[in-house]
This record gives C-alpha cells, sequence and structure tokens, in this order.
C-alpha cells in the first residue's frame, strides 16, 4: 500500500493562523482577563464577567448560581466571594485588594 508524500507550501514563509492583527507585538496576544463587566450586569457583573472569561452565555452562569441557590446555598458566598475577589473591568485590583492596601500601613511588609 502506498501513500501520498506530504506536501508543504512555502509561498511567503507566513502561516495565516500565526499572524497578529495590526499593532500587536509578537509574545503581547490578547490576555483574557477575569473581570467583572458593566455591560449586562444584573447586579455585581459576575456573572457577566465569568461568562466572558468562559466565553459562554451570562444566562449559563446565572443558571448555575440558581441551582447553587437552590441546591445548597453554595451560590451565595461564591457570588459574594466573587464580587470581592474578582476585579472591576475598569480597574487591576478588586475590591478585597482595595481594602486591604487602606488597613495595611505602608511599609509593614
Amino acid at each position: 500500500m502506498e501513500t501520498a508524500p506530504h506536501v508543504t507550501s512555502e509561498t511567503t514563509g507566513t502561516d495565516s493562523a500565526t499572524q497578529l492583527p495590526p499593532g500587536q507585538a509578537v509574545g503581547h496576544e490578547h490576555e483574557q482577563r477575569l473581570h467583572r463587566r458593566h455591560r449586562g450586569r444584573m447586579l455585581g457583573g459576575v456573572a457577566a464577567g465569568l461568562a466572558d472569561y468562559f466565553d459562554v452565555d451570562p444566562v449559563l452562569v446565572r443558571v448555575g448560581f440558581v441551582v447553587l441557590a437552590l441546591v445548597g446555598g453554595l451560590a451565595v458566598p461564591l457570588y459574594l466571594a466573587g464580587w470581592a475577589l474578582i476585579p472591576d473591568e475598569d480597574t487591576d485590583t478588586s475590591i478585597a485588594e482595595e481594602i486591604l492596601a487602606r488597613e495595611r500601613p505602608h511599609g509593614a511588609y
């Protein structure tokens, strides 16, 4: 049984899958970060931010929170933790980091 030889194409030396958008340097690909979103938020933006991060519909995340609330009440502490620990989309620091920075005297650590 014969197999076909491997065919390679060397037209431009670049692969269209590895080309970056204009103005974006190599090694600085768009990093998707977890954040609380303003657009489409219902309460604190936690579900919308998680949906953005995992690239799913925010309704699915909200339904997951409702199911967790009904099953064992775990949704409320998880949502509050997400609200405190996940930064808002406009900032790089979370609410918990801001509170700790205010409480800790400068130079203490």
